[in-house]
């Protein structure tokens, strides 16, 4: 990035700054700060251990210094700005989940499909996060990064203490690590007459006992009936491994009877005993990767860490750092509603082609000069594709 560029990427963010909308995190003088200038790139250097008494600090900062990243501490702290963490006196922290398409497997390469990919997993984790650990929706802060996926803050007392093995056992349960299925699905004795023989049957639990095996079984049971339900059902079974014909009828004459279905869903796994175990345990684990969500594990576990200033901008694309509330962020484009830069022409010179979808147009753009929107030069010039000016 050349003088030029920088110079004139750090005005673009000043203007932005004098008018912005920052949402200042709770027990703001608690807080370290952390920075990313402009002048100091190509390089990364992140200038922290910075203290701010007042919003009115904090905006006289952003608008003086324009900063490329700005970054606050999960973390409270008696003295934020001392040089060493140990001298800071932890206190405690906020709960942050931070998922990103770096992190999560299967991310189309294209950026608009990468970012509602990552929007389907964050959703997936406002699911966990209130249906199996009890969080209202006013306790979750949702957070468009600016870059390449969302963050959730959590400022509930019950979390802000928690060290971070326990931070990470949050996000073992989330991602379904270390879940041993051999203690979800298991055989259950039955009392038979005296004298008798004792009989098992296989159970699992209901869809109504909670946690995972609640979860397996709904969406085992949804995918199970969904096969029976088409045309072709008999067949599509018979492709599992071990059925044939005559189980393959049985089987899908079970899952259109909304009574045995009811005895599945409240745990009983007889109706499918001719299921090959080998199969349920694969249906299984397809329900745990298909229910678990994929979040940065450091990042929830790392109770001193940074985090990125809802308001501010992404210095690597120029985009919004955007508070949403959860039926904002079910309706949100990050390719548009986060662009807060303007139409306008603007000349640049192109280091390397390059394609862009911002603000309903797919942009593509060869090496030279090159005239383009403002909010569409600003992100080439902030990912290192373009340098300002002919």
């Amino acid at each position: 990035m050349d003088l030029k560029t920088k110079h004139y990427l750090k005005s673009k963010f000043q203007e932005y700054y004098r008018t912005a909308e920052i949402h200042l995190p709770a027990r703001l003088p608690e807080r370290e700060w952390g920075v990313i200038s402009f002048d100091e790139m190509p390089e990364t250097v992140m200038r922290r251990h910075k203290a701010f008494g007042s919003a009115g600090e904090v905006e006289d900062y952003l608008t003086g210094m324009a900063p490329a990243h700005v970054y606050y501490s999960v973390a409270y702290y008696t003295y934020p700005n001392a040089p060493t963490m140990k001298e800071k006196q932890w206190l405690a922290a906020d709960l942050i989940f931070d998922l990103d398409a770096d992190h999560i497997p299967g991310a189309p390469n294209s950026y608009s499909d990468m970012l509602e990919h990552v929007k389907k997993e964050t959703l997936k984790l406002y699911d966990l996060l209130t249906n199996d650990f009890g969080f209202k929706e006013e306790d979750i802060g949702a957070v468009f990064s600016g870059g390449r996926g969302y963050h959730f803050h959590i400022s509930d007392p019950r979390v802000l203490s928690l060290e971070s093995a326990e931070r990470r056992e949050i996000v073992d349960y989330i991602s379904g690590r270390g879940l041993n299925l051999d203690k979800i699905f298991v055989k259950k004795g039955i009392s038979g007459d005296a004298g008798s023989e004792k009989a098992t049957m296989n159970v699992f639990p209901s869809e109504d006992d909670g946690g995972w095996g609640e979860r397996i079984n709904r969406h085992m049971i949804a995918y199970l009936r969904d096969l029976a339900a088409k045309e072709d059902a008999e067949k599509l079974f018979t492709g599992f491994k071990g059925i044939g014909k005559k189980t393959s009828k049985q089987i899908v004459e079970i899952l259109r009877d909304d009574t045995q279905v009811d005895l599945l869903k409240k745990g009983n796994m007889e109706a499918l005993s001719r299921v090959n175990k080998d199969i349920i345990q694969t249906l299984a684990e397809r329900s745990v990767t298909e229910l678990s969500a994929s979040v940065d594990e450091p990042v929830t576990g790392d109770i001193k860490r940074l985090i990125r200033l809802p308001g501010s901008l992404h210095g690597k694309s120029g985009m919004c750092v955007t508070s949403l509330s959860i039926a904002q962020l079910e309706e949100f484009d990050p390719l548009n509603d986060a662009v807060v830069f303007s139409d306008k022409p603007v000349k640049l010179k192109v280091i390397r082609p390059f394609a862009v979808q911002m603000k309903g147009k797919d942009l593509y753009v060869e090496e030279g000069v090159q005239e383009l929107p403002e909010y569409a030069a600003i992100y080439l010039m902030c990912r290192g594709a373009a340098e300002y000016g002919p």
